[in-house]
């Protein structure tokens, strides 16, 4: 009896919390990121259903779930059926270390800075058996292109989120919004912050990074074969309750959580949540698809080798100043930045050059191959 009471008392009020959080950007997030991409487009975007076409998303959701639910007969069933449960787990068991409040978090654990690595690097799991159980070679392709993509981005994510513990001295995320009482990570580390940012909206595969369901490429990726309440589930349920969940993540280890400028409350972490998938939305408006190559290159030769520098040097810094730490390793962070503003422009144009100048000695080689198959190299 004892346990019945505990489990209605602990457990189903933060599943249900949860399932409500991810419920909720599965409807909001879609329906603002049409409304802003339609403004950045000079267009008007969904306005037909309802007033101001705010039960757009409802049609939306009520039209997948009353398809029929097909599977591939070639698909490996069980895997195929199951894998956007799997893929589900992720964002609602990442909401159980997210302090909500002062007074309420579903699961306050010391090691939940551990907990939150450990169940977001589950994240592609579910997307691999997708692309895997399909038995579709662009579902396959965008599976593995998910994979690789989150072992390369998951590297800087994870230094830059030990960054956040050498600056707390604690793995507790109520440890850490406490920290920020007087000033935010992300002030005193805007580089790190950053790094977090490009790296999150990697691991989420949003543009510009969203090669796993690259449309062009792929079809729609991982998620070629799935319709129906399926398709619903990948493209509105995980899609966007990854990102809310990362954006909670990254609202409690650099802008303070739930503390705000004049009163602390859950308000300030869902307008913080609102602010960053804003951010989301604007790269996906703003920015073209990078290539394969270069969003591996970017991950290994700039942004691990620079979260590698900036934790090598704040850790420099909490050594050799234990009590005033913070001032140092701000002025670093943001120096660098400057830095790399300065030094971008000259970087952008050499490589530029180089890849015109390879493209041209292939072009070349080409022509010299292409003379020489037709009986000779033609001057």
């Amino acid at each position: 009896m004892s346990g019945a009471i505990d489990f209605l008392t602990n457990f189903l009020p933060g599943f249900l919390l949860a399932l409500a959080v991810i419920a909720a950007s599965a409807v909001v997030f879609p329906f603002l990121m049409r409304r802003v991409w339609g403004f950045m487009c000079d267009r008007l975007g969904p306005n037909r259903v309802g007033p101001q076409g705010l039960l757009q998303p409802f049609a939306d959701g009520l039209k997948l779930f009353i398809k029929e639910d097909v599977t591939p007969s070639q698909a490996h069933k069980y895997l195929f059926l199951i894998a956007p449960a799997v893929a589900l787990i992720t964002p609602m068991l990442t909401q159980v270390v997210i302090p909500f409040s002062d007074s309420y978090t579903i699961a306050n654990l010391n090691i939940g800075l551990i907990y939150l690595v450990a169940v977001g690097a589950f994240s592609v799991l579910g997307i691999l058996i997708a692309g895997w159980a399909s038995n579709n070679k662009y579902s396959l392709v965008g599976g593995l292109r998910a994979a690789a993509q989150m072992i390369s981005y998951e590297i800087p994510l994870i230094l830059n989120i030990v960054l956040v513990a050498l600056l707390t001295g604690s793995l507790s995320l109520n440890r850490i919004v406490e920290a920020q009482e007087t000033v935010w990570f992300g002030v005193v580390q805007p580089l790190s912050f950053i790094i977090f940012i490009i790296a999150g909206v990697a691991e989420l595969n949003r543009t510009p990074f969203d090669l796993p369901e690259a449309e062009s490429e792929l079809v729609s990726g991982y998620n070629t074969e799935y319709g129906g309440m399926r398709f619903a589930f990948f493209a509105a349920l995980i899609e966007w309750g990854n990102v809310t969940v990362w954006a909670m993540a990254g609202s409690t280890l650099f802008l303070g959580g739930w503390r705000g400028p004049l009163f602390n409350s859950p308000v300030w972490l869902a307008v913080k949540v609102g602010i960053m998938a804003l951010v989301i939305i604007w790269f996906f408006s703003t920015f073209p698809r990078l290539q394969i190559d270069q969003l591996m290159s970017f991950a290994w030769k700039v942004l691990i080798p620079l979260s590698l520098l900036n934790v090598a040097a704040t850790s420099g810094f909490i050594l050799i100043w234990p009590e005033n730490f913070l001032l140092p390793t701000a002025i670093f962070s943001w120096s660098s930045i400057a830095l790399f503003i300065i030094l971008f422009p000259s970087v952008i144009r050499k490589v530029l050059l180089r890849n015109r100048l390879r493209l041209l000695a292939t072009r070349k080689m080409t022509t010299v191959i292409s003379g020489t198959g037709k009986g000779g190299i033609r001057s």
